[in-house]
């Protein structure tokens, strides 16, 4: 018997032996039946034939094993030279892209970032600002009210407020967060982001305010850029002016800002005698439109993984 385990070359042919000696008609089954007629010494040279024959399978059911990995292995190997399958990496949303460049920028000139709620009242939102009753931004076409006659933000100026009302002058702080109006086109979206910036000090005038957005979209654009100042009004600045870029062979409208209104700092008892400063505000969604080249606003909220990879992001 040792010899044929011995002698055996694959796992099946094991088997038919290991089945023929100890299966249910096995020859070394017979004789464990019979062990109850067997004298001690019968029984002991049978256990010991048992134990002896058992082993011997299972170190040339091992040796098989190991022939047929090792022929197995032979036959298949990897190439390391072959260039790996591409990974499928995340990246930044564009719009959040952004908002990490231009967060970056405004800290670089010594500007401090600020949050404020979502939800305001009509101090924050407008009567602070210097907006009076009638004035068209209060319209129920414009501002999301809710019942308690608060509003949803509609602008980041609120931030401004809050922000001077708590830490005085002088102060100089940027201000992000979504914002709502009842807008919804190409252009414009329900809700979009929106990025203020406030400086108020001694001695500020409007050629700060001048070199401080010429630089912003210079380092945000990563070129510099041509820019020209038009006349405006917003109730909260005094002088207001539009900022607008050369961008290709065309003017575009890019920013809103001014020198901050008297009656804005008094609401927030700072002395416009001895401060003054100025304030700009501008959606971040239509400077990612620009610098990447996108044409609809309202594709930042389609969550659509095949537009944001035909985007190049």
């Amino acid at each position: 018997m040792k010899d044929k385990i011995k002698n055996i070359s694959s796992l099946e042919e094991l088997q038919e032996l290991y089945t023929a000696t100890f299966g249910k008609d096995g020859t070394m089954t017979a004789k464990l039946k019979q062990m109850a007629k067997l004298s001690n010494e019968e029984r002991a040279i049978v256990n010991t034939e048992n134990t002896q024959l058992r082993q011997l399978f299972k170190e040339k059911q091992s040796e098989l094993e190991n022939i047929a990995l090792n022929s197995k292995l032979a036959g298949e190997y990897i190439d390391v030279t072959l260039d790996n399958e591409p990974e499928n990496h995340g990246t930044l949303h564009p719009l959040t892209q952004t908002l990490k460049d231009l967060t970056g920028i405004l800290e670089s000139f010594g500007f401090t970032l600020m949050t404020g709620p979502e939800i305001e009242d009509d101090w924050h939102n407008f009567t602070a600002l210097n907006t009076p009753e009638y004035h068209p931004a209060r319209d129920m076409q414009d501002t999301f009210f809710l019942l308690n006659g608060n509003v949803m933000r509609t602008q980041t100026s609120a931030i401004q407020i809050r922000a001077m009302e708590q830490n005085g002058a002088p102060i100089k702080i940027f201000a992000i967060g979504p914002t709502y109006r009842k807008e919804l086109d190409a252009t414009h979206s329900a809700m979009f982001g929106q990025m203020e910036g406030l400086y108020i000090d001694k001695n500020i005038t409007m050629s700060d305010l001048i070199g401080t957005l010429r630089a912003l979209l210079s380092k945000f654009f990563e070129k510099e850029i041509e820019i020209r100042i038009r006349p405006s009004y917003f109730p909260f600045t005094e002088p207001s002016v539009e900022f607008d870029m050369k961008w290709g062979d065309k003017w575009l409208e890019i920013c809103g800002a001014g020198m901050v209104h008297p009656n804005v700092l008094k609401n927030c008892n700072i002395d416009p005698n001895k401060y003054q400063g100025f304030a700009f505000g501008f959606g971040w969604d239509r400077m990612t439109m620009l610098k990447y080249g996108l044409d609809d606003l309202r594709a930042f909220y389609d969550s659509d993984i095949r537009w944001l990879k035909n985007s190049g992001f």
